[in-house]
């Protein structure tokens, strides 16, 4: 018996509701939505599909990738950016893609939506370089687009859409409901974000979508209806997260959060097959079936993920009870444990609260190989218990030169393109950029993941410098060396400026037709060195000998100036 006829046997036994095409809805799930309407129908669902369950790092991506992301019975990469054949388990040519840009909630790698499954697709590096953080949108026919590979598309947007953005990416027809439902559920699941980037999004639990975003991805959803492929990722992705995309699950959701249906209450038992409202002790988190694989990991370190365990109607008088142990197929045992030991009980009041409790679990191998073993959730007045799987692999300690840092590219007033060579012959995940800015005489630092040997930088502003490392199995190697990007790389800087300068002893004297707002003063090696706040026509700035590059909000380029104090 395959394992996914087993696991059609084995939802029955647990009194799943199977539905048509492969859905298979646990019962109770979404029992808390029935009766809603708009904006407390969406809230609704955020509260059933976070919480989660996080998989175990970013750099494991690929091999979820495996599961989620392989066209059936074969090994090639399902890849919704290009069509450019390529087999796993070699990732070479992919990237991991937030297909809902990071940037847009501000990067942060320590939140569950850095490496949620539900947003995260395999894509070709040179597609997912030229979308960038665009949003979705239409592209303009007319003009020459920025990229096209036939099926990702980059390019100026139609007339209204693109929220202020230059350009949008578009993807094939045969994924754009694809696209849509995935932000449909980003928008849901993280409506309790603070948003930075606003091309597509409101800040808010509702509608967190704007007008124009609301009406192209409901024209999607329609058009490119769910897909086998949909639906069997929805499957695989519950079995490691414990959540599922409730717009595959149920289509006509988003009619009745952004759609036509607004202000209608959804009745679920008039949506899925054999509905029957659930009142005894469901276990909802985690399920049978559910996989923690904790990755590669190498030898001497450990890897950890968390298991969120929620519950209904749990007896209050019989804790839920969380075991380690090996059956008769495994050995591994010894490698995993919960908070040190192998046993671990939840109060069902603590697993009945909507929040759930979340456990850790630690891999902590001590030889090479594959290792696997269970853990079984029991107690709390459910019938039988609920097995889960424990997986992760040990390898040897990667041994890590520094990458060669190379001269940035691309320079504009407000963009470059960070660029190194990877030490040759050894095998990465991906690599993390250092970025240091400089302004009023400090420095601040950020880490970037990159997946490419290079990186675009969207927000330069004047002085700062790059170093980088490679990164395989969660170890770094050591920092590259050091470059600096300043103004007076910048291509087009000329003597002719938008505003200009007279010599004066110990200075300039600064022309200009109007008020100057954020006056940046550079050396040729980038560091800054004054900052103005305003400045007005005929005004003396005081300068040491020396070329200076300035800049200054709202002009078209800086000026290169000359001081000579004779």
């Amino acid at each position: 018996m395959n394992l996914r006829r087993l696991l059609f046997v084995v939802l029955i036994a647990l009194g799943m509701n199977i539905t048509m095409s492969g859905r298979n809805i646990p019962a109770g799930y979404y029992s808390s939505i029935d009766g809603k309407s708009t904006s407390t129908l969406k809230t609704a669902l955020h509260l059933i599909i976070n919480p989660h369950t996080e998989i175990s790092s970013y750099s494991n991506l690929p091999r979820y990738f495996e599961y989620t992301d392989v066209y059936p019975d074969s090994r090639r990469w399902w890849d919704m950016y290009s069509d450019i054949p390529r087999y796993a388990p070699s990732f070479s040519g992919l990237n991991r893609e937030h297909s809902f840009p990071k940037s847009w909630w501000g990067g942060d790698t320590d939140i569950p939506a850095y490496i949620d499954l539900n947003h995260l697709y395999p894509s070709d590096m040179h597609a997912n370089s030229a979308k960038s953080n665009y949003p979705l949108g239409i592209v303009d026919k007319t003009k020459t687009p920025k990229f096209d590979n036939g099926v990702t598309l980059v390019g100026t947007p139609v007339t209204g859409q693109g929220g202020g953005c230059a350009y949008v990416f578009e993807p094939a027809d045969e994924y754009k409901g694809d696209f849509a439902r995935t932000y449909f559920y980003m928008v849901t699941c993280y409506q309790n974000l603070s948003f930075t980037t606003l091309y597509m999004l409101i800040n808010g639990s509702y509608p967190t979508l704007n007008s124009w975003s609301r009406d192209l991805l409901l024209k999607w959803h329609k058009q490119d209806p769910v897909s086998q492929k949909e639906i069997d990722r929805n499957e695989e992705i519950w079995g490691y997260q414990n959540n599922r995309n409730p717009f595959i699950d149920f289509p006509e959701l988003a009619n009745y959060i952004w759609g036509d249906k607004m202000g209608e209450a959804f009745i679920l038992s008039e949506h899925i097959n054999g509905y029957i409202p659930v009142g005894d002790p469901t276990l909802i988190n985690p399920t049978q079936g559910t996989n923690l694989d904790f990755g590669e990991v190498a030898m001497g370190t450990s890897s950890s993920a968390k298991l969120l365990v929620h519950g209904e109607n749990l007896k209050e008088n019989s804790n839920l009870r969380l075991t380690i142990y090996d059956n008769s197929e495994t050995t591994d045992a010894e490698y995993f444990s919960m908070d040190g030991g192998k046993q671990t009980s939840v109060s069902a009041s603590a697993a009945n609260s909507p929040e759930g409790v979340w456990i850790t679990i630690q891999y902590e191998p001590t030889t090479l190989g594959t290792h696997s073993t269970r853990l079984v959730v029991s107690g709390g007045g459910i019938t039988g218990s609920v097995g889960i799987g424990l997986r992760g692999e040990c390898l040897p300690m990667p041994k890590l030169s520094a990458p060669t840092a190379t001269a940035a590219t691309n320079i504009t007033t407000t963009s470059y393109v960070a660029n190194w060579t990877p030490a040759e012959g050894e095998e990465v995940d991906y690599y993390i950029v250092n970025r240091t800015r400089y302004s009023n005489g400090g420095a601040t630092t950020e880490q970037l993941p990159a997946e490419d040997t290079y990186l675009q930088i969207e927000d330069f502003s004047g002085s700062e410098s790059y170093t980088v490392q490679s990164v395989r199995l969660g170890i770094y190697s050591p920092e590259s060396n050091s470059i600096t990007v300043s103004p007076a790389s910048i291509t087009g800087v000329e003597s002719i400026p938008a505003f200009g300068y007279n010599a004066y002893p110990g200075g300039i004297i600064i022309t200009c037709s109007e008020t100057l707002q954020n006056v940046r003063i550079f050396e040729p090696t980038g560091r800054c060195v004054r900052t103005i706040q305003e400045v007005h026509n005929n005004d003396i700035i005081e300068l040491p000998n020396g070329i200076y590059i300035i800049t200054a909000n709202g002009t078209n380029k800086p000026i290169k100036v000359n001081v000579r104090n004779e």
